[in-house]
């Protein structure tokens, strides 16, 4: 009488292919329930097919197999549940880095009609709550969420909408100075608020409509304008969330102030 299934009749039972499976046999992840010693064939039991279809399911959410085999290994629902969260938040900021580049790589090969709408103003010196940081652009997100919970703590009458400043050297080489801050009457200095003075500046603005999602198409064309005017860049890029994601849940709502300090090339 056989042993169990032969590899063909398991490949079947668990979608998995027989080379596959040869594969995690090696590797140690998914072992036969014998092995015949004369003619080397693999037999599995009934009972290891859940096993198998977990670890399907695994390797479509392109689970690496090191993983793979800790989450087999352990009898503990809750340390599998644990080790399987890891990876699905790391799938889920993947699925949303390629969103984000499909959308602007949709704006890109479909550009809006019509021209870029810029202003040339002049700000003058302004008195700002805020906070600062040298941070590396990923750590540029998380960050901001937890500066701005602070400042939401410390400002109780803001007034204006919240800004930001980044400078060149974040874009530039990865890592740069950031202030986040709320304009004020009167700056509190509380936890990392601190009050900032802003110099008067000449800007070249824009409005970015919409979620971030693309909103590297807008920074584009608006430094082709910079360009097409002659003018040069001359401090850190300038952001105002006239409307976000705290105001109002739908994307389309958004609106964003993208700004550029700058001066007319000779």
């Amino acid at each position: 009488m056989r042993s169990g299934l032969t590899i063909g009749e398991f490949a079947r039972a668990t979608h998995l292919s027989v080379r596959t499976l040869r594969r995690y046999h090696e590797s140690g992840l998914l072992e036969p329930a014998a092995v015949d010693p004369s003619s080397g064939y693999r037999y599995y039991a009934v009972e290891q097919i859940p096993s198998a279809q977990v670890i399907h399911r695994l390797r479509e959410l392109d689970v690496p197999l090191a993983e793979v085999g800790k989450i087999i290994a352990t009898d503990d629902p809750d340390r599998r549940a644990d080790l399987v969260a890891v990876h699905l938040e790391r799938l889920q900021e993947t699925l949303e880095r390629t969103r984000a580049a499909v959308t602007s790589l949709q704006r890109l090969l479909r550009p809006a009609p019509g021209d870029l709408e810029v202003e040339l103003r002049s700000e003058p010196a302004a008195l700002v709550a805020g906070i600062t940081d040298i941070l590396s652009l990923d750590e540029v997100l998380p960050w901001y969420d937890g500066a701005m919970a602070e400042l939401d703590a410390a400002v109780a009458q803001p007034a204006g909408p919240p800004g930001g400043h980044y400078d060149n050297e974040l874009f530039a080489e990865g890592r740069g100075t950031v202030l986040v801050y709320y304009p004020v009457a009167e700056a509190p200095s509380h936890g990392r608020v601190r009050p900032v003075e802003l110099p008067a500046v000449e800007l070249a603005a824009t409005i970015h409509h919409g979620p971030h999602d693309d909103i590297d198409v807008t920074y584009g064309r608006l430094a082709t304008w910079v360009h097409e005017h002659a003018l040069a860049v001359a401090g850190p890029v300038q952001e105002t969330y006239s409307v976000g994601p705290r105001d109002d849940p739908d994307p389309a709502a958004w609106r964003t102030g993208i700004a550029w300090p700058v001066f007319r090339v000779s």
